[in-house]
């Protein structure tokens, strides 16, 4: 049994993350930043006991270190990290360079890298303290396929993506000496609940004619290859980045 934190756990992917975690007899913090009802729901659907729930904001230094110590002190460990809380690419939030205006611009990628970055990192560098006192643990960032595909309506999500990504592969390295590995994965589309609407409208089809499977990927697919990467069998993929998108985009 293993003492897993999964942040933005409230829905979507990492609600995924948390159950599946839960059904291999892991136990599980439920991490969310405003959304209490979800992570609630979230939290209600596990299988097994001992889970818990913790609140805050990763984009503050501050609550992302208390965050993961408080998760860790509630679950009496820390062997596994889920970094999966970012702010999402929504269309409010949409900064194309040659219609955004200036001040919008730099709140956006404010916020996108503060969460999507350096949020993350400092939640690793929290819990990394944690698994080097165990003797090790596991990493797995939730990117996407944008750092790779480019994201010209959202492009500070899409470097912060990328970004992540490379933090990621450093830390690999970094981190093999204590027996923590870190991995990535880049998820394509996902038919996630916040994404239900814009998939029953216009875009739906066009959004599954991306894969030649004709079809979104779905929070689950994710949260099976996020488990097995947090897996010990998966140690030699430390370092890797999997893409998770139905061959909708093919790097080189």
């Amino acid at each position: 049994m293993r003492s897993v934190l999964v942040t933005g756990a409230s829905s979507g992917v990492g609600r995924a993350t948390a159950r599946a975690f839960a059904e291999c007899g892991d136990i599980v913090a439920v991490h969310y930043s405003t959304n209490r009802c979800g992570a609630e729901q979230t939290l209600s659907s596990l299988a097994g006991g001992g889970h818990t729930i913790v609140c805050g904001d990763i984009g503050n230094p501050t609550e992302a270190r208390r965050i993961v110590d408080e998760a860790a002190a509630e679950l009496g460990a820390l062997d596994v990290l889920v970094n999966n809380a970012a702010v999402a690419p929504t269309h409010e939030l949409r900064h194309p360079i040659a219609d955004v205006a200036y001040d919008s611009w730099c709140a956006v990628w404010e916020r996108m890298i503060g969460v999507n970055l350096l949020g993350a990192g400092n939640v690793a560098w929290a819990a990394v303290q944690h698994m080097i006192n165990r003797g090790g643990g596991r990493i797995v960032n939730v990117g996407s396929r944008g750092a790779f595909r480019g994201e010209p309506e959202y492009p500070a999500y899409g470097a912060s993506k990328a970004a992540l990504h490379a933090l990621g592969q450093s830390l690999a390295v970094a981190l093999a000496p204590y027996n923590i590995g870190v991995t990535s994965v880049a998820p394509g589309f996902i038919a996630s609940e916040r994404q239900e609407v814009r998939l029953r409208g216009e875009d739906g089809m066009a959004l599954r004619h991306q894969s030649p499977f004709d079809r979104v990927g779905t929070p689950d697919e994710v949260a099976s290859a996020i488990v097995y990467l947090a897996s010990p069998q998966a140690e030699w993929a430390s370092g890797a980045i999997l893409d998770l998108n139905g061959a909708s985009y093919l790097r080189t």
